[in-house]
């Protein structure tokens, strides 16, 4: 363990290309590739302009797991909807994602089922009226029962229980809707939670005060997951294995805010002031689609909560919301199933496939579908003030959001990107009279302004990095914080670097500083928002060479050594969600498509002759495994949501106890994981045309192949 608090990553030696040597001249390595280069990008960009949305946007499906459709068919339930036509084909799309074993898992290719989504999906199915002796349902309680039973479910699915009758809600952990009131500066303010955990603890505020509940039938109650019976079963939260004071202060002051709630508050005109102030929160951060926070938490328990309050379902407020079920921006239909997605990526897409499009063209070739997506892009900047402002009043807005609704939540990944995607478009006439200037310049003021004290930048928020919140017993799932990363910092400096930023302002420079202090020992970067050290690394190399960083030292040489060292036989790059709690599967997994072009990006911005060799074969890894379409297949999930660590931040992979404290496995119970699926074609058309720069042509490197 180094003295930044980093887990070594252990690294292989180099391993030699095919020829056993690590040094070639820049065509050698090559050779013979470039027809086939040439075909396979413009193959590919051709199958990417044809998804291209009539108004010139993209967007493709965001995959999770499967509380996404068992908490939506639950939630129709209890809104008093069992007979809502989405809720059979929720049903089967469950069906289609049990696992052999009788589990649903968090992400494709776990060697383990996930506990929680497994009893939520089995809770669903019963609400269906599936009965209990169904062979899904039987194996899936078996499955429950071996792994523990209910004794070790999260927090959250508990809620999920106690909604439908089958938790006592004084055994969930108490959320006083009057923490609304807490002042900004004040520890536990709302605004010192992450956007998406700020966002979902409002309405579940409302719903632990309410403690409502619609009770399955009788035929259908969960029975079989209470084999000893209800009345000897212990409903307490598990203790955790190295647990703090702090975390005992906290389960102390629940029982007591319990008492409180029971005894007390119910009936007090303070709460009942706290809940109308935080209906009016919820109601004031609607999206324009119906959702909230562009995500699937608040969306669902804002439902829920508005319903307890009395708000009928034709109130326009909840009209709209349960509206945008049917909107193809969040819903997968396939042929009787359907699956609601977690949130949706356009803008995000849209940018990648802008970057995709300039990197296979070349500099100066604008196509009549790229000024489309310029378009459609610019006039996504958030000009209106959300919850980011409440902590910097005086700066004016500029960011993008992720979403097709979501100003309250613009992000600095997303504004990293659009910078990105539109520091091209700065010398074209038309486009300066379009007023892409002024757009960049709000742009760049807001991130500076969004940047921590540490140097880096979070996604959603500034400083947002208050360890403490993550011991109280609400935040055992996914992350409370969201504090700086690796990832979503090296973008900034990348889109700051293209756009001939001096290198020597002040922010540039912390942000640098920040860089090399995260680097993992052994080389690597840990990503926070994408799998994961190949992501991290994927993502600083190229931002290094945009601020004009000397290449050749040091430290670059060893984030290049790593990469080439967990290059796989095939000539790809893969690595698995379960690098995020093993550390033997760091840089290690499935190669991937997307994995393989983060890889090669990275390699190409350092332009090492000796990773010639490495990058040739990533390169011939692409190229062999695209699709007669044009496109690329990747079912594994490569995007990351929640690492599960409630921090949001790397931990110590090397902990024997880790397991045990966040209660977890390479299962990731408490982790979210996402599966992009136009990462399978954006980033591999990025890689295969820089690369393509390093082949001679004519006698000058390669300067656009399509």
């Amino acid at each position: 363990m180094d003295t930044t608090g980093h887990t070594p990553v252990t690294t292989a030696p180099a391993a030699p290309d095919a020829t056993g040597t690590q040094t070639q001249t820049a065509g050698a390595p090559f050779a013979g590739m470039g027809n086939s280069m040439t075909h396979t990008i413009s193959a590919a960009c051709d199958w990417l302009i044809q998804q291209q949305k009539p108004d010139g946007h993209w967007v493709g499906s965001v995959g999770s797991n499967a509380s996404m459709e068992a908490e939506w068919c639950i939630a129709l339930w209890f809104l008093g909807l069992e007979n809502h036509p989405l809720r059979p084909r929720l049903g089967n799309a469950l069906l289609e994602m049990q696992r052999e074993d009788g589990s649903w898992g968090v992400y494709y290719g776990a060697g383990n089922g996930d506990i929680n989504a497994t009893v939520e999906a089995y809770a669903a199915l019963r609400s269906l009226g599936y009965p209990a002796d169904t062979p899904a349902l039987a194996r899936a309680a078996t499955w429950i029962a071996r792994k523990g039973g209910l004794r070790n479910i999260r927090v959250f699915t508990r809620y999920w229980l106690a909604l439908i009758g089958e938790w006592p809600w004084e055994k969930t952990p108490n959320l006083p809707p009057e923490i609304i009131w807490f002042p900004n500066k004040f520890v536990f303010s709302i605004y010192n939670f992450a956007q998406w955990a700020r966002a979902t603890l409002v309405p579940l505020a409302i719903l632990s005060a309410r403690r409502p509940s619609r009770p399955l039938r009788p035929q259908d109650r969960l029975d079989a997951l209470f084999p000893e019976g209800r009345a000897n079963f212990d409903y307490t939260l598990p203790k955790k294995e190295g647990r703090d004071l702090w975390a005992t202060f906290f389960r102390t002051t629940d029982r007591g805010l319990h008492w409180l709630q029971s005894n007390v508050l119910r009936r007090s005109t303070m709460r009942g002031a706290a809940i109308r102030h935080m209906l009016e929160w919820i109601i004031r951060h609607q999206d324009a689609d119906g959702g909230w926070g562009g995500i699937q938490p608040p969306w669902v328990y804002g439902l829920m909560a508005l319903h307890g309050e009395d708000y009928q379902l034709h109130h326009p407020v909840m009209a709209r919301s349960l509206g945008a079920l049917d909107d193809p921006g969040w819903r997968h239909d396939r042929g009787n199933a359907s699956w609601i997605q977690a949130t949706n990526s356009p803008v995000w897409d849209t940018m990648l496939a802008l970057m995709a499009l300039h990197d296979a063209g070349g500099e100066d070739r604008f196509t009549p579908e790229m000024d489309r997506a310029l378009d459609w892009l610019l006039a996504r900047q958030v000009r209106v003030r959300g919850d980011w402002s409440i902590k910097l009043p005086d700066v004016e807005p500029g960011g993008w959001a992720f979403e097709y609704a979501n100003d309250r939540y613009p992000d600095t990944d997303d504004t990293a990107v659009a910078l990105i995607a539109l520091a091209p478009c700065r010398n074209r006439p038309e486009w300066k009279e379009k007023g892409v200037d002024a757009a960049i310049d709000r742009a760049v003021r807001w991130l500076v302004a969004m940047q921590s004290e540490c140097g880096g930048w979070g996604a959603f928020d500034k400083d947002n990095n208050r360890s403490l919140l993550s011991k109280i017993p609400f935040c055992d799932f996914g992350e409370a914080l969201d504090p700086p990363s690796v990832d979503v910092t090296a973008h900034i400096l990348e889109a700051f670097g293209l756009l001939g930023l001096p290198r020597d302002m002040p922010a540039i420079q912390r942000a640098l500083a920040y860089v090399r202090a995260e680097q993992d020992p052994a080389g690597p970067w840990f990503g926070r928002w994408g799998v994961n050290y190949v992501y991290g690394t994927g993502a600083v190399l190229p931002a290094l060479a945009a601020i004009g960083e000397d290449m050749t030292q040091p430290y670059i040489a060893r984030a290049c050594d790593w990469l080439v060292a967990h290059q796989q036989e095939d000539g790809g790059w893969g690595e698995s969600c379960a690098s995020y709690m093993e550390i033997a599967s760091v840089g290690r997994g499935t190669t991937t498509p997307s994995q393989t072009a983060w890889a090669v990006m990275g390699l190409v911005a350092a332009n090492r002759a000796q990773d010639y060799p490495a990058i040739a074969r990533g390169c011939r890894y692409l190229i062999e495994r695209q699709q007669p379409d044009g496109s690329w297949h990747e079912a594994e999930f490569t995007g990351t949501g929640f690492p599960g660590y409630g921090v949001g931040q790397t931990i110590k992979l090397d902990d024997p106890m880790l397991s045990q404290r966040l209660s977890q496995g390479a299962e990731l119970s408490r982790a979210f994981m996402l599966r992009y699926d136009l990462y399978r074609q954006l980033f591999p058309i990025m890689a295969l045309s820089r690369a393509a720069r390093l082949m001679p042509v004519g006698g000058a490197k390669q300067q656009g192949t399509v």
